[in-house]
């Protein structure tokens, strides 16, 4: 039986302001007609930030603009830093990268973009779920979902380790072909835990965090909700003492015990390590990981294979993780902010991206996953070929926290609710006391 308790809306938790991006890139046109401030993400694969540049210079010189653009990282929140700090001054760049839920905790500040929208929807279909989640706010759309830098999370194997110790063979399971097989049909959460148990005992324990940085956090959030288990529902009703979410604890509490011992401390590289060392059967990532050990492990690279989520009792969901661009308010060049967003997110810029990014970047559009970089890159050949979900897959979109109002999501990712649940599991809690836990936290997240 599930108990719900009515929670009140509260405003995203806010990132200190103070912080403001380094220009790492200037591009300038003879003769501009205008001046336009870009910041940009710095891309994890430094062929796409050369890639990007090209494109802009190419748009900047047709259309007489002087353009700066400004490469932000990640590392230490300072892209969420400088969108906090820009939009507490009023001052900063006329089109901005928001990560993932920022652009909720601003909305008040950011132009709309529905004409911008419309255009692209008309031309290519609609966007995945988790994209028409995070870019609404008022029934407007304030950002526009950006395939630069997005990335789905889904598993990435090691062919022989997998096949070798789980009787587990991922590429007949996920062919580099639109097919959908028995194999695939038959991939669980149980058969995910009885490989994990098996691989363990060989020495090649699934990396796997219980952390609170995005990676551990993805994953968790993506096997609750394969069980229907939701923290916080749509209404912004606390719904944590639920039958699904005892469910999904029980399933934990087997998980977690072939788990690494250090999982609560994981950072967002550990697996990459963990994989790129040749440790672990079993990471959830993009191709991030794999493209090192491209560079630096080639016999670890050439073994691996990336497919989508297993599937609980509600459905297979796989970890996305989408970047945004929006123009704010207080722009001094809407127009040609606006204009640029809608030129890089055609097919036609799209496309040599996903290509420069070796298959890492997700268009919000599936219409474009019939894009051939998922077939070609390697080694192996195929190796991302399922990275991208396809409607063989059965796989939806998923982000940890939804469907809670964006304004209490953020706050249950940013805190790491769910990883931390897992984590309580790993030290000892019985998953009633894990629920009375989260019901606390949850509770003081309302003001």
């Amino acid at each position: 039986m599930s108990t719900a308790r009515r929670v009140s809306r509260r405003t995203a938790l806010k990132v200190g302001a103070g912080a403001a991006a380094l220009p790492l890139v200037h591009i300038r046109t003879a003769g501009a007609a205008g001046k336009l401030n870009i910041g940009l993400v710095d891309h994890w694969v430094p062929t796409s930030n050369e890639k990007i540049k090209e494109q802009v210079l190419f748009w900047a010189d047709k259309n007489k603009v002087e353009v700066n653009v400004d490469r932000i990282t990640t590392v230490g929140a300072k892209l969420q830093l400088t969108g906090t700090a820009e939009a507490q001054s009023g001052t900063g760049h006329d089109m901005m990268t928001f990560l993932a839920w920022d652009s909720q905790a601003h909305a008040a500040k950011l132009e709309p973009v529905d004409d911008i929208m419309a255009r692209l929807v008309a031309k290519y279909g609609p966007q995945n779920e988790v994209c028409q989640y995070l870019g609404r706010a008022d029934g407007h759309w304030i950002v526009i979902p950006s395939s630069f830098s997005s990335q789905y999370k889904g598993p990435c194997g090691r062919i022989s380790l997998l096949k070798k110790y789980a009787d587990l063979d991922v590429v007949e399971m996920y062919p580099a072909r639109p097919e959908r097989t028995k194999l695939a049909e038959a991939w669980t959460y149980e058969r995910h835990l009885k490989a994990a148990e098996a691989c363990h005992k060989a020495g090649f324990t699934f990396s796997i965090g219980l952390g609170t940085t995005p990676d551990s956090v993805d994953t968790v959030g993506a096997i609750f909700r394969a069980y229907g288990a939701e923290l916080v529902n749509a209404k912004g009703e606390i719904t944590v003492n639920s039958d699904n979410v005892r469910e999904v604890l029980e399933y934990g509490q087997r998980l977690v015990k072939v788990l690494p011992a250090q999982a609560t401390s994981f950072d967002d590289a550990s697996n990459n390590r963990d994989l790129i060392g040749g440790k672990t059967a079993m990471i959830w990532n993009p191709p991030s990981a794999w493209a090192v050990a491209k560079r630096d492990a080639i016999d670890v690279a050439s073994d691996c294979w990336t497919f989508p989520a297993p599937a609980g009792p509600k459905g297979s969901f796989t970890p996305f993780l989408p970047f945004h661009w929006g123009v704010w308010k207080a722009s001094q060049n809407k127009p040609a902010a606006k204009d640029l967003m809608e030129w890089l997110m055609q097919r036609e810029q799209i496309e040599p991206r996903c290509f420069a990014a070796q298959g890492y970047d997700i268009p919000p559009f599936p219409s474009m996953a019939d894009i051939k970089v998922w077939e070609e890159v390697e080694p192996p050949k195929g190796t991302v070929y399922n990275y991208i979900l396809r409607p063989t897959h059965h796989s939806t979109a998923h982000i940890a926290a939804f469907p809670a109002p964006p304004d209490i999501g953020v706050q249950i990712y940013n805190r790491g609710t769910l990883a931390t649940m897992f984590s309580k599991l790993q030290s000892g809690s019985s998953p009633k006391e894990v629920i009375a836990w989260a019901q606390a936290e949850l509770e003081g997240f309302v003001r």
